[in-house]
């Protein structure tokens, strides 16, 4: 094969004598075959060439016709061409490798076309290797190979380029001239004599390849060149190739012109700053530097260190000695250092452990969470009887167990989960208060690059440490409460994936020698009590779900809210708004209308919003001199300082009038929400057309609905071939809004069947279960904020599977004891709880279901049990 291509100039064996070198053994050398034929021009080189030529393959290096190459060949294939066919006839297939990696290349590993190529010297090396001077002859094209062992062999045809003479070639070939020697004057490797030679050069076509062969082109562009047939398009080709290594190269000039700016203007600053030294000197001042490294000194000291980072604070020191204060590895070794020397290696707050005013600080701040007070409450507890009982270890003073019980591992990774504007984030802040703890947030939504959360290495220009540990650092305590806000919406690309950066930082086991990769230290986060909140938990990988101890924070009821907004909300934005206590004030309906009318959220965010308009438009009137004494907003009020109400209660009762509509229970990342089914029938042919942006969960439970119903019809008391003639269109109003999941089976399987049987649909119930084809009613997830959203629009009953009965407990204890809650198994019992009595309506076809299906019987005892899961509606926008 073909090594590195060397210059004519520099080789010893290339003489015109046939004897013996210094370097090797002259086999042959061949005069020029124009010579030899006493021909000259295309038509010289075209009967040189024969049909049947040896292949020689090359690798990194394309020979074009009319120039000189020395090639070096080592491998035995090619040694094998020299010795056996060069004898015969000494023009051979120069054709390049696609592949310059391979060491032998198979014929479809190389180029279809090539250059015929007459040897003139070969020359054997003491290594083994044998040297070639080759002279390039006419481009060929390989058509099909004959031979592969010992060596390649194939039949060509010769291809010559199409030589146009007009004004457009002359012109390209002096801009090419041009170029040419400007690029031969900003090379520093070119030889003048280059650009002399190619000023001189008449020959478009020669032009062309002697540009070519002379400048450093990519192998896919110097093939190109070779395979270009026209010779104008080879020179504009080429003034393209010019144009940019011209453009790379004065760029480079003019960045080298400025780094030498640079420089002198260093060395500059270099001699002024000995100056001053030695001025200091003379005084008795003491310099900068070492100024410097006599504050870090004293500040590793009294860090704290842990006994790794006391070692490399001092060898980092020990450089910075034997530096220069100019050198630019200074301020980057000052900068590491001052980091850190800056976090709390050993700074804590003391807990406060007492339970009763942890208590009264979260009640303070929020209205219900007992689940999540109640945790924070036994952390505390445990901690204070571990510090209580320290006299239970003999021989250890208070010290020393008090600082064992904080360097215990603590294990406190709580994820909150619920929807926005329940109070997640502000809940980190009262627990932080009622623990004394110092509190950090950090913001997780979008961050999507790993070293945000690690750090970037110090071999980076302008490396940082991540953002956990700069938040230690600006906090100042080794034991805050850190909150991770939206880590479900932490994003993943080729920057890496944040989420398994998280994996360590949240790990009890594994935080303690937490190494950030511009630290490069191991840092002590076991003390951190660590807060995430998420809307929901889908988006979060399941090993991290696996390190936090999850939460669930569900949506406010409406006596919640109103509760809340008078004992916080209100006095909150009264005291924002610069207004007195007692100046205004609301009533339980002004905010329960607010709630109602107002917003439509499953936390109190927008209800807080409304509130403050209210206080801003009174702050104004008492500014303007227009109200004079105290004032209560009722519900009446509201539209003057509010405008008119933006929601409004669906009219469930006069949608449910005819057969074929039912309301099912959706859950949303706001809380719950209801959902129409409606299904109408049609003359055609067994079509069922599903509308209202469904997802495919979706889709398929509406496809297991209408199945279940068609393997029912006859006890449904429904023709079994009704479906030959129709056409059923189930649709899900609200069609903006993507909808997805199992669980409104049972609302489909009831708006079809009060279609086909012409029974409405209650107007006071609403369900929410999945479905399968035996008729079975599966779990769902989201109940609490399901039911609550069936109690906020009127609905007193509500369907659901049996298997959620143990989920009722979660519902406030007032809305049960408002609701009616019909816990089924099967599909029967669902449609003998929802259906009521026959209508004369159009809709239906006036027939009565079966004694079985009435008394809510199982269809098919024999079937068996499906296995049940935690399903989600998702309904987002």
């Amino acid at each position: 094969m073909i090594g590195d291509q060397d210059n004519l100039d520099d080789m010893l064996w290339y003489d015109d004598e046939n004897e013996e070198s210094d370097d090797g053994e002259v086999v042959f050398e061949s005069e020029s075959y124009n010579e030899i034929n006493g021909e000259s021009g295309q038509e010289a080189e075209k009967s040189m060439i024969s049909d049947d030529l040896p292949v020689l393959p090359l690798r990194g290096v394309v020979v074009y016709p009319m120039m000189w190459l020395p090639l070096t060949i080592g491998q035995q294939r090619s040694i094998n061409l020299v010795e056996d066919a060069l004898p015969e006839s000494r023009i051979i297939a120069l054709v390049t490798s696609r592949d310059e990696s391979v060491e032998e290349p198979l014929p479809a590993e190389i180029y279809e076309i090539g250059t015929a190529a007459q040897v003139h010297r070969v020359l054997k090396a003491p290594d083994g290797t044998i040297r070639l001077a080759v002279q390039g002859l006419e481009r060929i094209r390989i058509r099909e190979y004959i031979q592969e062992k010992p060596y390649l062999r194939a039949r060509v045809e010769v291809l010559p380029e199409t030589v146009e003479e007009s004004l457009e070639v002359e012109a390209l070939t002096r801009a090419v001239q041009d170029l040419f020697r400007r690029l031969v004057e900003l090379d520093g490797q070119m030889p003048d004599e280059l650009a002399v030679m190619a000023a001189n050069v008449e020959n478009a076509r020669q032009l062309a390849y002697l540009v070519a062969s002379s400048m450093r082109l990519e192998l896919a562009d110097a093939q190109q060149m070779l395979e270009i047939d026209s010779v104008q398009e080879k020179l504009l080709r080429l003034t393209q190739l010019l144009n940019k290594e011209v453009d790379v190269l004065e760029l480079g000039h003019k960045i080298q012109s400025q780094a030498q700016g640079e420089m002198e203007r260093m060395q500059r600053d270099f001699f002024l700053r000995e100056q001053l030294k030695a001025i200091q000197r003379e005084l008795g001042e003491e310099d900068e530097q070492a100024a410097d490294i006599r504050e870090l000194e004293e500040r590793i000291e009294a860090a704290g260190l842990s006994e790794e980072a006391q070692k490399e604070a001092q060898r980092e020191l020990n450089r910075m000695r034997r530096m220069p204060i100019q050198a630019a590895e200074y301020s980057v070794i000052k900068t590491y250092l001052d980091l850190m020397v800056s976090l709390p290696w050993q700074k804590t707050t003391e807990d406060n452990l007492d339970i009763n005013h942890a208590r009264n600080v979260l009640n303070e701040d929020h209205y219900g969470l007992d689940e999540i007070k109640d945790r924070i409450l036994e952390y505390l507890a445990v901690r204070k009887l571990r510090f209580d009982r320290k006299d239970e270890r003999t021989g250890e003073g208070e010290e020393d167990v008090r600082d064992k019980i904080r360097r215990e591992r603590e294990g406190v990774v709580l994820c909150f989960v619920g929807p926005p504007g329940v109070g997640k984030t502000s809940l980190g802040i009262s627990i932080a208060r009622a623990t004394n703890r110092k509190f950090v947030r950090l913001a997780l939504g979008g961050v999507r690059d790993e070293a945000e959360i690690r750090g970037f290495r110090r071999t980076y220009i302008g490396a940082m440490p991540g953002r956990v540990i700069q938040s230690l650092r600006r906090i100042e305590s080794k034991n805050p409460v850190f909150m991770l806000d939206e880590v479900d919406k932490l994003g993943r690309d080729f920057r890496g994936d944040p989420t398994s950066a998280l994996l360590e930082v949240l790990d009890p086991e594994q935080n303690r020698e937490f190494r950030d990769h511009y630290l490069d230290v191991p840092f002590d986060l076991s003390q951190v009590m660590f807060i995430t909140t998420a809307n929901v938990l889908d988006t979060i990988p399941s090993p991290l779900r696996d390190r936090m101890e999850i939460i669930q924070l569900s949506s406010y009821t409406e006596d919640e809210k109103v509760k809340i907004a008078e004992g916080y909300l209100v006095p909150r934005q009264i005291k924002e708004n610069g207004l007195r206590a007692g100046e205004l004030s609301f009533t339980e309906t002004a905010l329960r209308e607010m709630v109602q009318g107002y917003t439509r959220e499953a936390g109190v965010r927008n209800l807080e919003r409304e509130i403050g308009k209210v206080c801003r438009k009174f702050a104004a009137r008492i500014a303007a001199d227009e109200v004079s004494e105290d004032m209560v907003i009722d519900a009446v009020d509201l539209p003057i300082y509010l405008g008119k109400r933006k929601f409004f209660s669906e009219e469930i009762a006069d949608r449910l009038q005819i057969p074929g509509v039912a309301v099912g229970l959706s859950w949303t990342m706001t809380g719950g929400d209801i959902l129409f089914f409606e299904a109408t029938k049609m003359p055609g042919r067994k079509g069922f057309v599903l509308t209202g942006q469904l997802g495919d969960v979706m889709k398929e439970s509406a496809q297991a609905a209408l199945s279940y119903v068609r393997s029912r019809a006859r006890d449904l008391g429904i023709d079994p071939s009704f479906f030959q003639d129709l056409d059923i269109h189930l649709h899900i109003p609200a069609g903006s809004l993507p909808k997805d999941g199992p669980s409104a089976g049972v609302t489909m399987v009831t708006a079809i069947a009060s279609l086909l049987t012409g029974r409405p649909v209650k107007s006071n119930i609403g369900m929410t279960g999945e479905v399968t084809l035996r008729g079975k009613v599966l779990p769902i997830g989201g109940l609490k904020e399901k039911v609550l959203a069936a109690a906020r629009v009127g609905l007193d009953t509500v369907i659901l599977p049996k298997r959620n009965e143990a989920d009722l407990e979660d519902i406030p204890e007032n809305v049960r004891d408002e609701m009616n809650f019909v816990l089924v198994d099967t599909v029967d019992e669902v449609l003998a709880a929802a259906l009521d009595a026959p209508t004369n309506d159009a809709g239906g076809n006036g027939v009565v279901l079966s004694p079985a299906v009435q008394d809510g019987a199982l269809n098919q005892d024999d079937a068996e049990e499906e296995p049940s899961g935690q399903q989600v509606d998702y309904v987002s926008s």
